[in-house]
Parts: structure tokens; sequence; C-alpha cells
């Protein structure tokens, strides 16, 4: 079972999975996702697609015969949180509490689950390991991500449950509909000569992976985890600033002379609950075998010539 199946990263995932022999079950509502990006998929024999909203649909009864679930749905938008407080608790946290009770009550063993490297909030200690205390996220969305992690946990232990969570860094490539490139992108196409950005310079400093690095980290982990809730941090070795995200940009579209105009942004940050420095160690997951092939500048230039060639 892949919830948000129609996601950026779990649409991705689903044709991992069905590559390599699972059968599917796909639930969706589109708030999020995209139905083109299960095109790839669409009329397999191994997948099946449920179009619901899990706030409010029965999933005891789809949840019968599943062995794993992937809880890939949630309001991934982090800045929403400031504007809207009650998005992230009802589209994040109580939406895994429901389906860690269909689990509960149809015996489903296993849940791997996305988290983020937000739930860290500002760290004293870069490079940050899985064990990094305490937790104390300055994001509702982070706030969110980690309360869904702390059911997990207790669900896991109470009932029997096997977990895996996974702590991103930030992730880009095709796909994707909204972040820094696009923004930029965006503003770019509109004014060749001038970018807006946000914050101050260099603005701030954060590690970046490619989806299709992600994806693999994931399927790793999930097949070599011997915990019974694994949590992996999955991102590149190295990070890189605003500043460094700009200059690839308009690398790759090919211009020359574009003059940077910083707006100041919030706190020191881009946005209010936007962490001004991210690294997360990945030496937990590198120890299965698993190594990212690109670092954070060329996950960046890879997904612009990406949205760019879209």
């Amino acid at each position: 079972m892949v919830t948000g199946c129609s996601g950026f990263i779990a649409s991705h995932l689903v044709e991992k999975l069905i590559d390599l022999g699972n059968e599917v079950i796909g639930i969706d509502n589109f708030s999020a996702g995209r139905k083109e990006f299960m095109s790839h998929v669409e009329g397999n024999e191994k997948f099946t697609f449920v179009e619901g909203d899990l706030r409010t649909m029965d999933l005891n009864h789809l949840f019968q015969d599943v062995d794993v679930v992937c809880h890939m749905a949630a309001n991934p938008d982090v800045r929403i949180g400031s504007e809207n407080t009650s998005v992230h608790f009802d589209q994040n946290i109580m939406v895994t509490y429901r389906i860690l009770e269909a689990m509960k009550n149809c015996k489903v063993g296993c849940i791997l689950f996305p988290s983020t490297s937000a739930i860290y909030g500002e760290t004293t200690v870069v490079p940050t390991k899985e064990d990094y205390g305490p937790l104390i996220p300055i994001s509702l969305y982070g706030a969110s991500k980690l309360s869904c992690e702390a059911l997990i946990d207790s669900y896991c232990n109470t009932f029997d449950i096997n977990g895996i969570i996974w702590r991103f860094a930030n992730v880009v490539g095709t796909r994707s509909t909204h972040n820094v490139l696009h923004d930029f992108i965006r503003k770019l196409n509109e004014n060749s000569a001038k970018l807006e950005i946000l914050g101050t310079p260099p603005g701030t400093w954060k590690s970046y992976i490619h989806v299709s690095d992600c994806v693999d980290a994931m399927l790793a982990s999930a097949q070599k985890n011997t915990e019974l809730v694994g949590i992996y941090n999955i991102g590149s070795k190295d990070s890189i600033s605003v500043l460094d995200i700009a200059d690839i940009t308009v690398k790759e579209m090919g211009l020359c002379d574009v003059e940077y105009i910083w707006s100041g942004g919030v706190k020191g940050g881009g946005w209010n609950g936007d962490v001004k420095r991210m690294l997360l160690s990945i030496d937990k997951i590198s120890n299965l075998g698993w190594e990212p092939k690109l670092g954070s500048a060329e996950a960046i230039g890879q997904a612009v010539r990406e949205i760019i060639a879209k």
C-alpha cells in the first residue's frame, strides 16, 4: 500500500516497487500529487489505484491482505503552517493516526514513513545524526512530522509492527512541483536581468538530494533494516547556499549578468520556520551499503535541467 501515490517522491517509489515485482495498491485524492505522475504504471496489472481522502474514507477493508504500508501522503507545504495552523494537524498527524489504527485492526506488519530534517530544528551539531536531541522543530510542518514519528514508534512497540522512518534532506528532481528552483526559474523567465531572492546573502545552507538517489536509499534501508523501528537520515554528504543555487540556476538557463536582489527574509532564514543550516549525517545508512550518486550541487543542476526540459 502506498498512500499519496501520485506525489513527487511517492510516484517514483511506486515505479521502483513494481519493477521489483511487488503488487502495489495506491491511494490518493490528488490534493498534492498529479494524475499524470502515475502514467508509467497506469494499466500495469501489478498496480491498483483507489481514489479517496484518507481523512474520511473507510480504511479497514482496503488494508486487508496488505503486507507493508508506505505512508507517503502528507501536506508537504512547510510555509502554509504560519497561515493555517490546522492543515498539518489534520492532514499529517490525524491521517497517520488513522493509518496506524487500520494497520492494527488488519494486522499489517510494517510501516515505512517519510519524515523530514525539519524535526531537528536549529541544531548545534552539524552534520546531524539520528540520535541528536533534544528535537525542537521550529515549523508546524516539522512538529507534525515529529508527532507522526512518535505515533509510529509507539504503535510499533505496542502492537508488534515493524517501522522504518526516513528523515529527508531537501529532495529535488523530476515531478517536483514547488521549491526554490521552480521559484527561481519562474522569476528568471519573467525577467532574465534580475532575480529576487528571499533572505540575506548568501542565504541558508542546506543539503539537497536528487529523487533518484532518495528512492534508492529508501529501498536499501527497507531491505536491510534489522531494528524494530529503524530511523535513517537520507541526504547528500554536503550542503550549499541559496546563493549557490541561484548561480547554478542562472548558469543552467544560459543567462549572465543577472542582478540578485535580496529581500531580507525572516529571523535569518527565508521564511518563518525556515531552518538556517541543515546537513544530515548519512553514516548510518551508508553502513548498509548505500551512497548518493550526486552531491548537492549536482542534484540541483540536474533538477534545474529537468524542470527546464519539461
